[in-house]
């Protein structure tokens, strides 16, 4: 079994972005792969920031209920919900790293679901916080 990975909000914009064709096939492969193996998680946080994104800020944006769609697909993930002991994790981790609160609480639901890294374009590529790698696919 794979190790599990934990996908950032624009992991999954970007699968349904076609804006940039580049890494809109990037991102698609990866999710075909992640939901092909249940080896990846997210969390509320990121899908409700996924609805947002996709309805409202890309350049062809979703209906609500294609998004709503989308978001069941990936059911089958590990979906981490956030409690008051991550929100506090999130603040602690925000203040040593000095990365934003948002960002943080990814961080916190990474640990939670134990996963070794994060897929993301936003945090830093090869940075460690804790103990869990930052990887770009976009790189």
């Amino acid at each position: 079994m794979k190790d599990r990975v934990f996908l950032d909000t624009n992991i999954l914009v970007y699968a349904y972005d076609r804006h940039d064709p580049r890494k809109q096939g990037v991102a698609q492969s990866l999710l075909i792969d992640v939901v092909e193996n249940e080896s990846a998680a997210l969390s509320v946080q990121v899908l409700g920031e996924f609805f947002s994104v996709v309805t409202r800020q890309i350049k062809h944006p979703m209906t609500p209920d294609e998004a709503k769609e989308a978001i069941e697909l990936f059911s089958n993930l590990l979906i981490q919900e956030i409690d008051l002991a991550m929100v506090e994790r999130a603040i602690d981790t925000h203040k040593l790293y000095r990365i934003s609160y948002w960002d943080a609480l990814i961080v916190s639901a990474a640990e939670r679901a134990r996963c070794k890294r994060i897929l993301s374009e936003d945090l830093n590529d090869g940075q460690f916080y804790h103990s869990i790698a930052i990887s770009n696919p976009f790189k």
